[in-house]
């Protein structure tokens, strides 16, 4: 791996510094060319951080101001300006940065990453993009997951165009199939929006679209993007954690009431474990912002330091790949206009 620096926005998510610090000298040992700027209350970090420990990759960036999950997108613009979030990006923007990461509030996140890193040419909007397992070796990704609620036709073909990009540098997948979620594979079915996406779509060559999903084969492995706004994206992203966490529930809490049943669940139950594992979210934690001129990754607030370490693997992947440039190349192609990313 050759040298990058991740921008890691150390007070972000539910745990703050107990759970980024060790995830982010985890990744460290992980990666000997690997250098991490940890923004925020320097007190509290240093309380996480080994005794000794090589300083000369990690470095620390003191801000006694942070960014709460109440605080609005507006009142974060305007008067958190010193805050580590807002320094962990600015890294990126001035070059200090690879990549940016934090568990923060999702709305502030988005917003000072739009007005300091700024988007890619062609790009109206970002969109939070993530992974969701199936029964394939590659998982889907699905976009937008509620950076935007409110979507026309050509916000959601970029969204595509974008989602592929990702899908083939971070997935390692040749020609993406690409899907709008949809309430039925029917032509007729969907919104004019659906619908007049649809239409495009098809007349897209850069895209190997394939038409509609419906919610139900979301997990089948179908499709490798799966498009749609981010109202319906966030909806069905929350619905499948919560389902995965009940059923996982359920099989811990199953009780034997007999021999027989002790014996079949011996059995079954390591079997069963095994694949509800496949559904844990945490395992795939990491939204990134797809449609900026940098990398930022979003890591869920209640992310554990296996989850943000993950959330960490993401963001050097993409630095490796460089996403961002990619995304701006297809762009370039589909505008006819050049980017200079």
């Amino acid at each position: 791996m050759s040298k990058l620096t991740i921008a890691v926005d150390a007070m972000g998510g539910d745990f703050g510094p107990s759970i980024t610090v060790p995830a982010s000298m985890q990744a460290l040992s992980l990666h000997p060319s690997l250098n991490i700027k940890l923004f925020g209350d320097d007190s509290q970090i240093k309380t996480f951080l080994p005794k000794s420990f090589d300083n000369s990759r990690l470095e620390i960036i003191h801000s006694p101001i942070q960014i709460t999950n109440d605080d609005s997108p507006f009142e974060v613009l305007r008067q958190r300006d010193g805050s580590s979030m807002h320094l962990a990006i600015n890294a990126v923007e001035v070059k200090q940065a690879d990549a940016c990461l934090s568990a923060g509030n999702t709305g502030a996140l988005m917003a000072i990453a739009r007005r300091k890193l700024k988007l890619i040419s062609g790009i109206e909007r970002p969109a939070l993009i993530s992974q969701i397992p199936n029964g394939k070796p590659s998982p889907t990704v699905l976009l937008d997951l509620g950076a935007n609620t409110n979507c026309d036709a050509e916000l959601l073909i970029q969204f595509a165009h974008m989602g592929s990009v990702f899908s083939k540098s971070v997935l390692g997948i040749d020609n993406p199939r690409v899907a709008l979620l949809n309430i039925g594979k029917e032509s007729i079915k969907g919104n004019d929006v659906v619908r007049q996406c649809a239409q495009k779509l098809r007349l897209a060559p850069q895209l190997n679209y394939i038409g509609y999903i419906e919610g139900n084969r979301l997990f089948d492995g179908d499709a490798d993007v799966v498009v749609c706004d981010g109202f319906v994206g966030n909806v069905a992203l929350k619905t499948a954690e919560g389902l995965a966490r009940y059923m996982r529930a359920q099989v811990v809490g199953v009780q034997s009431l007999n021999p027989v049943q002790r014996l079949l669940s011996s059995w079954i139950r390591p079997k069963v474990e095994h694949n509800l594992k496949k559904l844990n979210p945490d395992q795939y934690n990491g939204a990134s912002l797809l449609g900026l001129r940098a990398i930022v990754v979003k890591s869920h607030g209640h992310a554990d330091q296996v989850s943000f370490l993950q959330a960490l693997e993401l963001c050097i992947t993409q630095s490796q790949e460089q996403v961002a440039v990619k995304i701006a190349h297809q762009f370039s192609d589909y505008f006819g206009e050049p980017d200079h990313t």
